[in-house]
């Protein structure tokens, strides 16, 4: 089969097009045909240098989808020629930047016929991410306030729309020419970072979902009422902004995102409702995964990338 792959570290560069023997599923997982796979952040990262995945050669991709081409002894859940979509183990278990990938079956779950491959190749990592932040975290609920930076990028703008789909009151940050789409995806507030102190202008709020680390994590402890909620999707934190959340009576927390049958049920149930929809930045056949990464890792897309394979 065809997979794009790298045998050392460094930039888009160091990816290339390669044939490497199909894989064959295990006890409980399935063998999936690609028909697409988003590209994260997590990617590019992984790519650059050892991360929490740390072998070589490496293949990576965590999206999938695609059509169950074989099961597994002891697989129930699906039978060859079934459409799914699903996020491979993470971190270790990349692999889906392939025309083939192997998975634990319980990692996926039936694509919504209501979209396409490339749009359920663009949702798993990141909708998983902000499932498992607002909801399984933080468990917002109706008529909360919910604060998500950077509410444009891939985990933010699905995580407008689960959290509206929940019935909180969404406030995002964005610049400035974003906010139309934000609006549209249904934020109820919109602040413009790059010209207006967010801690200024926002204020008690009962969850904030923070994919950017650093000085933004920080200073969000303080916008945050008493039982709020942090969730930061990067590490960090210190000893004072422990001693601050305490001082304030809320809580912090850095998150990895976990592969989730359950939680991939709940995302396809949101997309059959109309309640969640990937917003697509831009499509490459799997052969320009460099071309992918580069674009990504300009730090100005909207939403998600998206590689498609024949």
């Amino acid at each position: 089969m065809r997979a794009i792959i790298q045998e050392s570290y460094g930039g888009p560069e160091v990816l290339h097009e390669t044939r490497v023997p199909r894989p064959e599923p295990g006890p409980g997982e399935i063998l999936v045909a690609v028909r697409a796979a988003g590209v994260n952040p997590t990617d590019w990262k992984h790519r650059a240098r050892a991360g929490f995945v740390d072998r070589l050669p490496l293949i990576l991709g965590w999206d999938v989808s695609g059509v169950v081409e074989a099961v597994g002894y002891g697989v129930a859940l699906f039978a060859p020629g079934e459409e799914v979509f699903g996020m491979l183990p993470y971190p270790h278990g990349s692999g889906s930047h392939a025309e083939y990938v192997v998975g634990p079956a319980r990692a996926f779950t039936r694509k919504p016929t209501v979209i396409d491959h490339v749009q359920a190749g663009a949702l798993p990592l990141v909708s998983l991410t902000a499932y498992q932040a607002l909801i399984d975290t933080a468990g917002i609920g109706p008529g909360q306030r919910v604060l998500i930076h950077a509410a444009a990028g891939g985990v933010g703008h699905v995580a407008v729309q689960i959290a509206k789909a929940h019935g909180a009151y969404v406030i995002g940050t964005a610049s400035a020419p974003k906010h139309d789409l934000l609006r549209e995806l249904g934020a109820d507030e919109v602040v413009d970072y790059r010209t207006t102190d967010v801690a200024e202008a926002v204020d008690g709020v009962d969850m904030v979902l923070d994919p950017l680390g650093g000085e933004t994590r920080a200073r969000s402890v303080g916008l945050l009422r008493p039982g709020g909620t942090l969730v930061s999707l990067l590490s960090g934190g210190s000893p004072e902004e422990a001693a601050r959340a305490a001082e304030r009576g809320v809580r912090t927390a850095t998150m990895l995102v976990e592969a989730d049958h359950a939680g991939m049920n709940a995302v396809a149930d949101l997309v059959a409702a109309g309640a969640l929809r990937p917003r697509v930045e831009a499509t490459f056949p799997l052969a320009e995964a460099a071309a992918a990464h580069t674009l990504g890792e300009t730090g100005r897309t909207t939403g998600k990338i998206v590689l498609e394979v024949a």
